[in-house]
């Protein structure tokens, strides 16, 4: 058994503990048992509390259907990130604006903010209200717990110099120990993690694209040093401008766009709808860039190689090796070399750098050192490459639950395939 199917049951296990052992407990510690409105306020709390979490882990999170888009424009070498085309390789779909595939779901999850181990859930752009409104009646429900554990606390304190034997006995002071000190950290983390989601859904970004618009920051620095273009694949120069965050339009459209409605009240409400997954597919922008600019903004490190490994290694090119293998070792091993020829890791920006200036190549490298503070955690071991680049604090996309694999390398490029029953398909259409 997976540790991660044992969270869903923690969690309840955790809401049982903290929200009716208390009650029960406090039908033996002074100063009082609850009164009726406690418990009924305490209890249409736990109600909220419970259904939201349920929500949150049996809603679907949505998928992405099969849509057309627009295709990838290049000139001169250079490649200005119009128009890009983002495409699934795993999902063989094209991939709409915000959405990203989750390496636990196995699909593309429209508006995906992460893939959450303690609902064993993607939040999503389905999932997020019921999210948020698990973490408001969360935090709601231990603040009002703790008013309750604080009064008896400071009851048990104020008695402490009386006999023993007139006050709770032991077990019944290790219970409220142990209901204090997990109501506290609980509390502490559910509500910074409630905070941080209130001024993500105010900014209208993810926690991915919160780690999109610090790598874009990270790219526009280090270009600065290299005349507005860093180098990507196969000599492609990728023209690096500061970019706007399209999503933000607003604090009030915002909140409406990420709760699903503009009714105040629905927000609060348990059993509210659903957000249709079609929402999620397109998204209001608020037009600060112009027209035809996608997020996230271009990144070389994120573009296919269009040359195939061996073609520009001349020695390496036409050898045959592992001759003694059997010919079912032999396809084995060629599906190996496929697999890992769909993937092809750049080095870490630092690596390259130090290569330029081995090789005598340093004009504006020196400048790039002094202010890439990001430099020394771009790698995370030798079968890593720029895909291990990490935020502020610490994070890689693979630590929100993407499939870095699809999202760092393979997003942008359509196949051929692909392009070809695009084709035929509007020469049907003009046809009828």
């Amino acid at each position: 058994m997976e540790a991660s199917s044992l969270a869903v049951p923690a969690v309840y296990g955790l809401i049982t503990f903290l929200a009716y052992s208390s009650q029960w407990l406090f039908l033996y510690l002074e100063p009082h048992p609850l009164s009726k409105k406690q418990l009924i306020r305490f209890n249409v709390l736990l109600i909220c509390l419970l259904i939201s979490y349920t929500q949150s882990v049996v809603v679907d999170p949505g998928h992405v259907p099969k849509v057309a888009g627009q295709e990838t424009e290049e000139s001169d070498g250079k490649f200005s990130g119009k128009f890009r085309q983002r495409w699934c390789r795993k999902c063989k779909a094209t991939k709409p604006p915000r959405s990203h595939h989750c390496k636990e779901c196995k699909r593309c999850i429209p508006k995906m903010d992460h893939h959450c181990p303690w609902t064993s859930n993607c939040v999503s752009h389905t999932t997020f209200p019921h999210f948020l409104r698990f973490l408001f009646y969360a935090t709601t429900s231990m603040i009002y717990l703790a008013s309750f554990l604080w009064a008896r606390c400071k009851v048990v304190w104020d008695d402490r110099d009386l006999p023993s034997y007139l006050g709770p006995n032991i077990f019944q002071l290790a219970h409220l120990f142990l209901l204090s000190v997990t109501n506290f950290v609980t509390l502490f983390a559910v509500g910074i993690l409630f905070i941080r989601n209130i001024w993500c859904l105010a900014a209208n970004t993810t926690t991915i694209e919160g780690w999109e618009i610090e790598r874009h920051k990270t790219l526009v620095r280090r270009a600065r040093y290299f005349g507005g273009y860093l180098d990507g694949p196969d000599g492609v120069k990728v023209r690096i401008q500061r970019q706007e965050f399209p999503y933000d339009i607003g604090i009030w459209k915002n909140f409406k766009q990420g709760m699903g409605t503009g009714n105040t009240l629905a927000w609060f409400w348990p059993l509210a709808t659903t957000p249709s997954i079609e929402s999620g597919l397109e998204f209001e922008t608020n037009d600060l860039e112009e027209p035809g600019l996608q997020w996230p903004p271009p990144d070389p490190d994120r573009i296919n190689r269009r040359v195939p490994h061996g073609f520009d290694r001349g020695e390496e090119a036409f050898t045959y090796r592992n001759a003694e293998l059997t010919p079912r070792e032999t396809i084995a091993a060629f599906r190996r070399r496929q697999e890992a020829d769909i993937v092809r890791r750049r080095k870490p920006f630092v690596q390259r750098v130090e290569s330029q200036v081995a090789r005598g190549e340093s004009t504006g490298v020196e400048g790039a050192f002094d202010e890439c503070e990001d430099l020394q955690g771009s790698g995370a071991g030798s079968a890593s490459g720029e895909e291990s680049w990490k935020n502020s604090e610490g994070e890689r996309l693979r630590d929100f639950g993407v499939d870095e694999d699809v999202e760092f390398y393979d997003e942008d490029d359509l196949p051929l395939g692909e392009l070809l029953a695009r084709k035929r398909m509007q020469a049907e259409v003009r046809a009828q």
